[in-house]
């Protein structure tokens, strides 16, 4: 029965495909404490164990595939990439360079004492950085080299066997590191700190996960009693734009809304503005009316794109003070205009009044659709939702990329071309800042494509691992328990640099720096255990920017590993 089994997957290599990744992405969910191995990570274990049973598919599936996550990649990093070349981001970003000098050293001379090939180097790097995509690029630079098909295999397996040993045990470093230890070092209550980061940027007592990360705009209609006499500026300036008069009827007139309307006792008023107000709100104007007749206003919820620079590194609470009549050189704003949502790198951002608005971060606005239209262009370009794929852009860009990746120069006299992966990366970070800057244009949904990062990388990883299951036990009874403990080793090492930079060099407060520390890893893991430690989001405001910057340059240090350490051995 089981040969039979064996025999199918064989002649059929795509069931051995799905299935592995079925029970990779399975196994990736289970969860140990604050780890979870992830459907990559996962999928790679499984593909080894099934890869035993010599099952393979053609290179075709495994390099397309991969195209296909590269160029995704690339797309959706473009826009913050660019975006956090700035002072603040290169000065963040140096965390970045520390990362990669570091590992890349380390990797070196571990390659140096212990023997390793190129193959086992990069997989060394991309396990203990926990960069899924140098295996990519790596395994993509040692398909060019000048060996023995037998060779480059082998080579091949031994990137994704030293991965998956040293990704595992790099996981679990840096997540603890970070969220325990670190803080330990510091010699700090993170939460404390965290919470008193949160206060000094504006943020109230609320929970962070309660407010105001989701604040509750709605309207209620008023009918005038105790305010009658006084103005609309008297009684809605001291609420600080979290609520506005939308429209006031007397009898069956409709008022012109000015801030020296004055109200008289009967007006039926609506007001629009956060939930936390209406309290307070239907004290000053009289009691709530059930009579909506004649209060058919508009509202919705718009996602902007900040492009237009008078905005850029302004506070988030200027959009709250600068209403109308307000004297300054920034657009006025209507009264009833909120911001319900900061999106930065696909980011949900604390609303705290201190956040610095950044160059391409995504507004959520909502308020009455007549004043919506007349806004959206002070901010800049209203981002536009379809379901539908520009499949040419997609396909014009990795084409592109593979093009450009065939290129090669010497470095030192080795040569060194980016490949078809580090190409189409590129491309992606092109073809993705161009569609941030024109989101009029319909090119790439969102969710597609996460589907297509999602989907190339997991194949890609099942391909390979699929393809190295012979090999793999072979690396892992040269080395044995070297690999773990280097795993460990490359990603702490450079860890305990940046917070010795960040913290006594470039100031950084505590819960930033070790938002930072995880976004130069590229570890979401590590940054959810942080903000569990920390009680709110404030790790964001460091993760964003880090995780921008090396989550383009870590997978370009697969084939610059392997042109190294090829030159090593010769």
């Amino acid at each position: 029965m089981f040969n039979q089994l064996v025999d199918i997957l064989r002649a059929h290599p795509e069931i051995a495909l799905f299935g592995v990744l079925a029970l990779g992405y399975a196994v990736g969910q289970i969860r140990f404490g604050p780890i979870q191995l992830g459907g990559v990570c996962g999928t790679l274990i499984v593909a080894l164990l099934v890869g035993q049973l010599d099952i393979t598919l053609a290179d075709g599936v495994k390099n397309t595939f991969f195209m296909l996550f590269i160029f995704a990649l690339g797309y959706a990093g473009g826009p913050q990439f660019f975006a956090n070349l700035d002072a603040k981001g290169l000065r963040m970003g140096l965390l970045c360079l520390v990362e990669v000098v570091v590992v890349i050293a380390l990797v070196v001379g571990a390659s140096s004492i212990f023997g390793f090939d190129q193959g086992t180097a990069a997989g060394l790097m991309a396990g203990a950085a926990t960069e899924s995509a140098v295996v990519g690029t790596a395994t993509d630079a040692i398909s060019k080299l000048a060996l023995p098909a037998e060779a480059i295999r082998q080579l091949q397996a031994n990137v994704v066997t030293a991965y998956s040993i040293t990704y595992v045990f790099g996981l679990i470093a840096i997540v603890v590191t970070t969220s325990q230890v670190f803080p330990l070092v510091l010699r700090i209550d993170l939460r404390a700190e965290a919470d008193k980061l949160w206060r000094s940027m504006g943020g109230g007592s609320d929970d962070a996960d309660t407010a105001p990360a989701t604040p509750g705009i709605v309207g209620r209609v008023f009918e005038v009693d105790a305010a009658a006499g006084r103005t609309v500026a008297e009684l809605m300036d001291p609420f600080e734009r979290r609520a506005g008069i939308e429209r006031v009827l007397r009898g069956t007139q409709a008022l012109a809304i000015t801030p020296t309307l004055r109200l008289e006792a009967g007006d039926q008023v609506l007001v629009i503005g956060q939930r936390s107000a209406m309290v307070e709100i239907g004290v000053l104007l009289g009691r709530e009316s059930a009579q909506t007749h004649g209060f058919d206003v508009v509202v919705e919820t718009a996602e902007v794109v900040l492009n237009q620079p008078q905005w850029f590194d302004r506070d988030l609470g200027e959009l709250k003070t600068h209403g109308p009549g307000t004297p300054g050189t920034l657009p006025r704003l209507p009264q009833n205009l909120h911001v319900v949502g900061v999106i930065r790198d696909g980011h949900a951002m604390p609303l705290l009044p201190d956040l610095k608005l950044k160059k391409r971060d995504v507004l959520k606005l909502h308020g009455p659709a007549a004043d919506i239209t007349k806004v959206l262009p002070l901010f800049g370009d209203r981002v536009m939702r379809s379901a539908r794929t520009n499949i040419s852009y997609m396909a014009t860009g990795i084409l592109l990329g593979v093009f450009i990746g065939h290129f090669s120069i010497k470095l030192g006299g080795i040569p060194f071309s980016l490949g078809t992966g580090g190409g189409a990366l590129l491309t992606g970070l092109a073809f993705g800042w161009y569609q941030a800057k024109n989101p009029h244009r319909l090119s790439i949904p969102d969710d597609a494509l996460a589907l297509m990062k999602d989907i190339g990388l997991a194949t890609f990883i099942a391909c390979v691992g699929l393809a190295s299951g012979p090999q793999a036990l072979t690396l892992i009874k040269k080395f044995g328990i070297a690999l773990p403990l280097l795993g460990v080793a490359i990603a702490v090492v450079p860890a305990c640099f940046s917070l010795f930079i960040g913290r006594k060099l470039l100031k950084i407060e505590a819960p930033v720096l070790l938002g930072a520390i995880a976004g130069q890893q590229c570890s979401t893991p590590a940054l959810s255990a942080i903000q569990n430690a920390a009680g709110n989001t404030t790790p964001l405001l460091g993760y964003t920017i880090t995780y921008a910057i090396s989550n383009v340059i870590l997978p370009l240090m697969g084939p610059l590993i392997v042109g190294i350490v090829s030159a090593m051995q010769k």
